[in-house]
């Protein structure tokens, strides 16, 4: 064979292994309705379908099987492969209208996250405006003190 013609081919076979996807899909952990982030939402692992980039996580506090005023509360988990679009648009919607953290009402709230295994953990960035509101109240309440005391914060 001619230098060229292994030139030739090299290029050839450069080619056609970019053109073959060796990478597996993207893998979450998966769980549905879960009293909490433990065993099942921790031990199972499933491949994504090439269209699922993110790995979302929902968690609710509430009662089951309907939510119920006065019923029994608790956590309940679910973790699966989304769409980046769906997570978003669950996040948007659950973070606006639900994702309260109030104690005595029904709360759900939702993360996306990008990487294999990501949605390990639940993690709920969301605040309320009750604790907001209670942090700035704190902070302005220590800085009159400091002041009081002639500290200069």
């Amino acid at each position: 064979m001619k230098s060229w013609q292994i030139a030739l081919l090299a290029v050839a076979a450069v080619y056609l292994c970019s053109q073959v996807d060796f990478v597996q899909g993207l893998e979450c952990y998966v769980c549905s309705n879960q009293t909490g982030n433990t065993e099942k939402c921790l031990n199972t692992i499933k491949t994504c379908e090439p269209a699922e980039n993110v790995c979302g996580t929902e968690i609710r506090w509430g009662s089951q099987p309907y939510f119920s005023e006065g019923a029994l509360k608790q956590y309940y988990v679910s973790k699966r492969c989304m769409t980046k679009e769906q997570c978003q648009s669950k996040r948007r919607r659950y973070m606006q209208l639900y994702c309260t953290h109030i104690w005595y009402e029904d709360w759900a709230c939702n993360e996306c996250c990008q990487g294999d295994r990501c949605n390990y953990f639940v993690i709920s960035g969301a605040k309320t405006r009750e604790s907001n509101l209670l942090t700035l109240l704190a902070t302005l309440l220590a800085i009159g003190l400091l002041k009081r005391r002639g500290i200069t914060p």
